[in-house]
Formats: structure tokens, sequence, C-alpha cells
């Protein structure tokens, strides 16, 4: 298949608006073909600030996508209405690297990838597809499309992190006065998901690079945010993020 010719199509409904599917030839086929339509996405929309990483359960294979760094914002954020044709946000918990994971011959331990962490935060990241229907699309068309990701929300550093048993934390996710209530992560232990995007997912960026934010995966799902909503994700005993669409 032609992956230029693809991301050409995905970074045209980046600038006019969502629209149909990708045609049949410019579709993905195997998990290669869309991670390539990733690479030559993130060619045209400037430097990788940080990456999302997630899994349906805890013993699934996980997927990952890079996040433009012009997409980042620190809570709370006020971001454009208008640049949102659609919005769904996700509540998430995220990573911020202090030095480089680059790709190696041996693989990364777990201990390596603990040492490379920063800071833990909690965030919000703001999905925008690139289609009118996502949910109608086929798994490899959604992961071409960078997993949705439109713009991530990062929170205040989370204190004594690493004594934390996620695993029993609840998230109230708040849009627009609605409340949304989960425990935990679907995909279960983020630094598993960590490993797997240093040793594998982003090997071909050049690896992991100190500065950027890993995000680890939706604690519930995404919701959708009407117009000028406020949102909040209040991570019991963690702290608070949030942002506003003006």
């Amino acid at each position: 298949m032609d992956h230029q010719e693809a991301a050409a199509y995905l970074l045209a409904a980046r600038a006019h608006g969502p629209g149909a599917p990708l045609p049949g030839p410019l579709r993905p086929a195997t998990e290669a073909d869309a991670y390539a339509i990733q690479r030559l996405t993130l060619e045209k929309l400037g430097p990788i600030g940080g990456w999302k990483v997630g899994a349906a359960a805890p013993d699934a294979p996980p997927a990952c996508a890079p996040m433009p760094k012009s997409g980042l914002h620190t809570g709370p954020a006020q971001l454009p209405n208008d640049a949102f044709t659609s919005r769904d946000i996700e509540s998430e918990i995220a990573l911020l690297l202090r030095h480089d994971l680059p790709p190696r011959a041996t693989p990364y331990c777990r201990g390596a990838v603990m040492d490379a962490i920063a800071t833990c935060h909690p965030g919000l990241e703001v999905l925008q597809s690139r289609f009118a229907d996502p949910a109608a699309q086929d798994t490899l068309s959604n992961l071409a499309d960078l997993i949705r990701h439109g713009a991530y929300v990062l929170g205040p550093a989370i204190p004594d992190w690493q004594r934390m048993d996620f695993s029993h934390v609840e998230v109230c996710q708040t849009i627009a006065g609605t409340e949304i209530r989960r425990t935990g992560n679907p995909a279960g232990d983020m630094i598993r998901l960590l490993l797997w995007l240093a040793n594998e997912g982003a090997a071909w960026a050049g690896g992991l690079r100190a500065g950027q934010i890993v995000t680890t995966g939706s604690w519930t799902g995404a919701t959708p945010a009407p117009p000028h909503a406020d949102v909040t994700a209040h991570f019991t005993g963690i702290g608070r993020v949030s942002l506003r669409f003006e």
C-alpha cells in the first residue's frame, strides 16, 4: 500500500475536518502499515512530545502512537473549542521521563525503565478523530490515525507515586457537570506498557527521550464532551487535572 498517500489523506482531514474512511487501497492491512503511516504523519506535524500506550486488558498486547509536542499542555488548560469539531475525553496517568531510552540490543528491564521516570502525573487526553464516524472504523485505521489523539493536558506531579497501588485508585471524571467513576486502569500494570514501548513501540523514532511524557491508557473510556465544556479528572489521593474548551 501507499503509506505516504494514506498519511496525506489523514493530514488533509486534520486541516479540513473529519471525513470518510480511508479508501480501500489506503487502508492499513497490518500493524506495520499503521505504524508506517503514523511515522509519516509525525514528519509533518513536528517533533514528538510524548507517546500514548495502552492495552485492552492486563494480558493484551499493547499499541501506541506518538503525540506531537504542539498538542501538549499543562493543566489547568484552556483549549480552543473551534479546534475540535468533535471531542472525546479520557482520564489517564502519565509518566515524565528524565533520561533517554534509546533502542539497544539488550532489552530494557523493569528497573531500567523505572529509573528513567522523573515524575508521575494525572492527565486528560482529548481524542479528535480524522474520521466522521471513528467507532465504525477498523482497528488498524484508528491506529494509523494516532489512535485518535488530539491533545493532552498534564496535571501536577504525584508525590511518592512509587508507593501507590494504582489498581485501587478511583478516578472521578466530570464533564459539564456529569460524573463518571472508575477504579484502576483496564490495561493493568502501566510499567509493563512503558517497558514494551521502550523495547519495541518507539524504536522507529529512536526510542524515548528525556522530557517526553508517556500516557498509559484510559481509565474511563472515551466520553464525549460538549462544546465549551469544563472537564476535570480527580484521582483519589493523587490529585486532579482540568481543562476548559473556550
